[in-house]
């Protein structure tokens, strides 16, 4: 199996991941023609360059924007100086070049009641242009979740619904950029496993319309919730909203490399100079000897019988280990001592969460000690889509062994916001979603 390999010592961007792309090989015919494939015209202007960061060679991806400018004039004036919902970092590492315009295009979002001046789109409208767009059918469905984590995560923080989060025109621009020449750089490379570095953000603060936010920024925070995250005392903004979000939709696994033989290197390469790292993003491309058809990693399984504690306490047990990172959490009946009956509380996790999991345990329990397994995983490559029902898009999940698609399944958050905003039961809404999946749709 083929594993693809995100090395985020120095986080990671949406512009640095179609660099490293560019860099692994993959020809810039492929970014090109999916940028092309938007129906945008002139509005993108996308091109690559080689170069270097503190003596690290490699490919920086440029997006310029050129449309809607009959109104530019007064919409540049705004965006040098409104902050109305953009998150801004005192030395942010990774934006685009164009930064005469927007000195921090990737902090783009904004809730949707500022858009009427700063003539943006709102995730409705994004949504809408990738769905016409003739984008690969794979492509299109990962561009629309990676967009759909960022207006999710943007829409909470804010407070407004999902489909009114408003993203501001250059930023906007930049990011669909970025999100479908990424998903098509990816998807260019085949069949493989995506697995990265537990990523590091810096330090120091951000100035918003809000207020000062620490650094990482709120909406980076929230779409990286359930991933391991390592802060180091620089003061620099090395993670954007876009990057996570492109992690979170494809990395399987954070940790180090595995074991795997090295087909290639690529770097991607971002705007400013940070040291005392290099503002590089690190992408490596490999083999490993497992069969393609399955997909498999190593968990870690802890487990503790327990016959002294309430129903309430072991109910706020588990609601702390799914919180803290746990894959699964679930209890078995079982006889202890003295003919007690009792249960085994089990939770499943990847191996670095451990630790933390095990901890909850001892604290949150009755239970004296804890059994920590490892366990090999067998599992089904998985995909997320959206499926159009009659009372909003319903994300599924859908799972293939090799080729054939073998499970699908509407994803139940989905439903239940779905059903909220439409003012129905989540019930009907689970039954439209699985009537939108039959047959599902595959590419």
């Amino acid at each position: 199996m083929r594993i693809l390999y995100f090395d985020c010592f120095s986080g990671i961007s949406g512009d640095m991941t179609v660099g490293a792309l560019r860099d692994l090989g993959v020809e810039e015919e492929v970014f090109q023609k999916a940028l092309a494939s938007l129906g945008l015209g002139g509005e993108i202007h996308a091109h690559f360059h080689r170069g270097t960061k503190q003596n690290i060679a490699g490919v920086k991806f440029d997006v310029h924007s050129h449309g809607r400018e009959a109104e530019s004039g007064e919409r540049k004036a705004e965006s040098a100086g409104d902050e109305a919902g953009h998150c801004h970092a005192h030395n942010h590492a990774h934006d685009h070049g164009h930064t005469h315009e927007h000195p921090h295009a990737h902090e783009h979002v904004h809730s949707h009641k500022h858009a009427d001046h700063v003539h943006g789109r709102n995730y409705r409208e994004i949504r809408k242009l990738l769905e016409d767009s003739t984008l690969d059918a794979e492509v299109k469905s990962r561009a629309l979740a990676v967009f759909h984590r960022i207006a999710v995560a943007e829409g909470k923080i804010h407070g407004i619904p999902t489909e009114d989060v408003g993203f501001h025109e250059v930023g906007a621009v930049d990011s669909i950029a970025d999100i479908v020449a990424a998903c098509a750089g990816i998807h260019a490379l085949g069949r493989l496993r995506i697995e990265a570095a537990i990523p590091v953000e810096g330090a120091g603060w951000i100035s918003c319309a809000h207020g000062q936010f620490p650094i990482p920024a709120p909406a980076t925070l929230e779409i990286l919730s359930g991933v391991p995250l390592r802060q180091v005392a620089e003061e620099c903004e090395f993670i954007t909203p876009t990057g996570a979000a492109l992690l979170v939709e494809f990395c399987e696994r954070y940790g180090p490399m595995s074991e795997m033989q090295i087909e290639r290197t690529g770097y991607g390469l971002g705007t400013r100079d940070t040291p005392p790292r290099p503002n590089v993003l690190r992408a490596v491309l490999g083999q490993t000897g497992e069969p393609e058809t399955s997909e498999t990693d190593e968990i870690s399984q802890i487990e503790t019988n327990l016959d002294d504690i309430t129903p309430e306490l072991a109910a706020a047990a588990m609601e702390r280990l799914f919180k803290a990172g746990a894959l699964d959490v679930f209890f078995t009946s079982a006889q202890m001592k003295k003919c007690r009956p009792g249960f085994v509380l089990t939770a499943l996790c990847h191996p670095d969460k451990t630790d933390d999991l095990a901890r909850i345990l001892l604290t949150e329990t009755s239970a004296f000690g804890v059994r920590i397994h490892t366990a090999r995983r067998y599992k089904l490559r998985r995909e997320f889509r959206d499926v159009e029902t009659p009372y909003g898009p319903v994300r599924i999940k859908l799972g293939f062994l090799g080729e054939d698609l073998v499970q699908a399944a509407p994803e139940f958050e989905s439903c239940r916001a779905v059903a909220e905003q439409a003012g129905v039961s989540v019930r009907d809404v689970h039954i439209a979603a699985w009537i939108g999946t039959t047959p599902p749709p595959v590419s």
